[in-house]
């Protein structure tokens, strides 16, 4: 059994076959490390006045029915609220994708725009593919990148070490011969 050969079949194969769902995780995490530099994915936040919120959740909801962008009719069409004090803000996110954010205080509409971070973040995560895709193919793949890289720092270091122990021998045989 050659440890060498297994190890370097192993990198190989194993390279080839995490390398798709690797490259979205890759991609997609460079797009979620730079969401708040890129407006495209993640809007940008406003803000408002004041540092405590007055306005009520019903009032929250009867402003998100009436952007249309957000398709909200009910509670159930929201899907999440961020409330930021500091920011005067609260951010009301639509099941469908779209982002209002409102004053806390005066209710004012200060941005509707498209989000995209949460679609990123969960093809980042496999889950956009599959629910079960993050747990049968994107862990599996990350285990094999992680035996990638030790498998390639293996193959690096007894490179390197086999080439300073030639270049000893080297150095030990032309001291030996001009000695």
């Amino acid at each position: 059994m050659n440890w060498k050969k297994i190890n370097r079949k192993t990198h190989s194969w194993g390279s080839l076959i995490c390398a798709l769902p690797i490259l979205i995780v890759i991609g997609s995490g460079l797009l979620l490390i730079l969401k708040k530099e890129i407006h495209w994915v993640q809007p940008p936040s406003a803000h408002g006045q004041g540092e405590s919120p007055t306005i009520e959740f019903s009032q929250v909801l009867a402003i998100a029915q009436k952007i249309p962008e957000l398709g909200v009719y009910q509670w159930s069409d929201i899907d999440k609220l961020d409330v930021r004090p500091k920011k005067g803000i609260i951010k009301i996110r639509a099941k469908n994708g779209w982002e209002a954010q409102i004053d806390h205080q005066t209710g004012d509409v200060l941005q509707v725009a498209y989000r995209r971070s949460d679609l990123i973040e969960s093809i980042h995560d496999g889950s956009y593919f599959h629910t079960q895709a993050k747990l049968w193919l994107f862990l599996p793949a990350s285990i094999l990148l992680l035996l990638l890289w030790v498998t390639g720092l293996y193959l690096f270091l007894t490179t390197h070490f086999a080439k300073q122990a030639k270049k000893k021998r080297a150095i030990c045989q032309l001291s030996r011969a001009s000695g």
